[in-house]
């Protein structure tokens, strides 16, 4: 793990059985695991964050160059600014009502019944 050989580790164990103690070698042993543990949840978090922000950089700069190549300057304009409403071309509306439709419906009927 460490670059720790079999040796290592049993000379590792064998002093802190004589410095510790065999009553409290496995409540230290117990709590090393648990901060072990716990410092790879807490780096496998920072390693998922780091991944997350550096997608979200790569989608940014993404999108950025999109914008650059659709507006060529990287300024999209804003909706509602007064440039974008001269700009953009007047659309007449439907009639949203079938009254608001009869009087031209009513004028063609008359125009066909006549011919």
């Amino acid at each position: 793990m460490f670059g720790i050989g079999s040796t290592e580790i049993l000379v590792i164990l064998l002093v802190a059985l004589i410095v510790l103690g065999p009553s409290k070698l496995p409540d230290v042993a117990k709590s090393i695991g648990k901060a072990l543990g716990e410092f790879r949840r807490v780096t496998t978090d920072v390693k998922r964050t780091i991944e997350m922000e550096a997608e979200a950089a790569e989608q940014k700069a993404k999108a950025e160059a999109a914008r650059k190549e659709l507006f060529g300057d990287g300024k999209a304009p804003q909706q509602g600014a007064p440039e974008a409403e001269a700009s953009a071309p007047v659309a007449t509306a439907a009639p949203a009502t079938p009254e608001a439709a009869a009087p031209a419906t009513a004028a063609s009927t008359t125009e066909e019944k006549t011919a």
